[in-house]
């Protein structure tokens, strides 16, 4: 069996900040539509709040981030890239957010909240666990 590559595109590493500063709006926008009972944007403010993380993340580390269309590669890019005991326990909550992209944006059935809370707890573990890797922006 043949390794699968991962593609990824050549980052400056100081463009972490703009990765992180988008997570962390999908973060707050994800803790607004939670509030507002609204599942489905939760949902996909938690999925974007990730991708961004992980862009951040692997911008400051490695200066790339994934290309590829199955949002899975940057999971597997990440558990490359960051050889820690957090870093795969954190890769599987990564894993778990982008498993419901598909259901959240495209299937004909709505996010409920019991799903919700399920992802904005995996959201929050994945976005404390970036943040406490990388330098923080000042204000």
């Amino acid at each position: 069996m043949i390794a699968k590559k991962t593609k990824f595109k050549k980052i400056e590493p100081g463009e972490y900040l703009n990765y992180f500063r988008k997570s962390r709006d999908f973060h707050r926008a994800m803790r607004l539509a939670y509030e507002k009972g609204n599942w489905n944007s939760a949902g996909l403010e938690a999925v974007h709040c990730v991708i961004s993380a992980n862009d951040a993340l692997l911008t400051f580390y490695r200066k790339v981030r994934s290309t590829s269309p199955d949002h899975r590669e940057a999971v597997r890019l990440l558990i490359e890239s960051i050889k820690t005991p957090d870093a795969r326990r954190n890769a599987q909550h990564l894993r778990k957010v982008i498993a419901k992209k598909n259901l959240i944006e495209y299937e004909e059935r709505l996010f409920t909240q019991k799903e919700a809370i399920e992802i904005i707890k995996h959201t929050e573990r994945f976005f404390a666990w970036v943040k406490s890797m990388l330098p923080q922006p000042k204000r």
